[in-house]
């Protein structure tokens, strides 16, 4: 089912209403998609924070109420103010629910992989998300993969990924999305320990002075 976001039409053009809207705690904004003519709306930034709430976050199927329409929409693009980070501008791509689209979706590893841990290795996620393509019913809000039964010499790959029925991934089946990284540090305490004893037993120059006979530079 998809969440209800209510939007307002009739806005200003211009950087400096922008501004204005998102002092206002309202996000300019705009529709496209689909052979409709773009639509140039705001939104408000609780109600965005709202509806993107959900496990789903940005991938949320939407149902935009623009005017006296609703439009299925996926937010396309995010825009936020590179000191401050709030969303500065918003663009929603209006969809089919029965057509493929095409969406990044999350990666999050699930597991313990005990033969690795006992090796002092650390398996590590090489993408942060694997790009798919399903109806929006089927888009999933996460990627979980197993590790519990990895080793150190092994690796996951987008061809081995299993998601969900009626969801494809999207990239080369052979791009390496999970791995295991070597953590353990080759310990170099005997060869400092010899080079000490060395130092130490060496013969002292034949020409240099007793330490007592030393004296004090000015």
């Amino acid at each position: 089912m998809a969440t209800i976001l209510q939007t307002k039409i009739g806005r200003k053009i211009g950087s400096a209403e922008s501004r204005r809207l998102v002092a206002t705690d309202h996000i300019p904004g705009v529709i496209y998609g689909h052979g409709m003519v773009p639509v140039k709306i705001t939104v408000e930034r609780r109600d965005l924070r709202v509806a993107l709430a959900g496990p789903a976050g940005v991938n949320t199927i939407l149902e935009l109420q623009v005017g006296d329409t609703k439009y299925p929409a996926i937010v396309k693009e995010l825009q936020r103010d590179p000191v401050k980070r709030v969303v500065r501008h918003i663009d929603f791509m209006q969809i089919s629910l029965t057509e493929l689209i095409t969406m990044d979706i999350p990666v999050h590893l699930t597991g313990t992989a005990k033969a690795v841990l006992s090796e002092g290795g650390l398996v590590d996620a090489t993408v942060n998300t694997i790009q798919v393509r399903a109806t929006a019913s089927n888009i999933p809000n996460e990627i979980l993969i197993d590790v519990t039964a990895m080793g150190m010499q092994d690796v996951i790959r987008l061809s081995d990924v299993v998601l969900p029925n009626g969801v494809s991934a999207v990239g080369d089946p052979d791009l390496v999305v999970v791995t295991v990284l070597e953590t353990k540090i080759e310990e170099a305490a005997p060869v400092v320990a010899a080079a000490a004893e060395d130092a130490a037993t060496a013969t002292p120059d034949a020409g240099a002075a007793p330490a007592g006979d030393a004296k004090p530079t000015a």
